[in-house]
């Protein structure tokens, strides 16, 4: 192994060993510490291959942390979909039984505003917006703005 072969690799497990990357993201991570990009994605290719490396794990990873941060699928996919994990993987990783993401919402709400809902149309848009900008869908923000508790 090359002497810029070993410091591409232990510069990738360095950083995976604080946390898991994504393919892409642990390349350029590599590309902005001044590796050659072909050499990156070979070592790239040698995590991936020994399963040190993988994008379905780190969109797990990623899914769990922003879930129970109190962020809604939507703003989950896109920011997988930033990082460049593929659409199959995301939507794998983003499937949940029935009524988790509304009960999440509501959740959400409460926690923000408070258990009783809002008593007048300002204060429900405003909860609404909130939770659209959390990245929930209307669906689920009108089940969570609804009288009946989603357990």
């Amino acid at each position: 192994m090359t002497d810029a072969r070993a410091a591409a690799r232990n510069d990738a497990i360095r950083c995976l060993a604080r946390r898991e990357y994504g393919v892409w993201e642990l390349g350029r991570k590599l590309r902005q510490k001044g590796h050659d990009s072909d050499l990156a994605q070979s070592v790239l290719d040698d995590l991936a291959k020994a399963g040190l490396l993988s994008d379905q794990r780190y969109a797990e990873a990623r899914v769990n942390s922003l879930k129970n941060r109190g962020y809604g699928p939507q703003h989950i996919h896109m920011e997988l979909r930033d990082k460049h994990i593929d659409e199959r993987v995301a939507a794998a990783v983003l499937q949940q039984p029935a009524g988790y993401w509304a009960a999440l919402a509501s959740r959400v709400r409460e926690k923000k505003f408070g258990p009783e809902q809002p008593k007048d149309f300002r204060d429900r848009a405003r909860q609404m917006r909130f939770l659209q900008y959390r990245g929930f869908s209307r669906e689920q923000i009108e089940q969570a703005m609804s009288d009946h508790t989603i357990e």
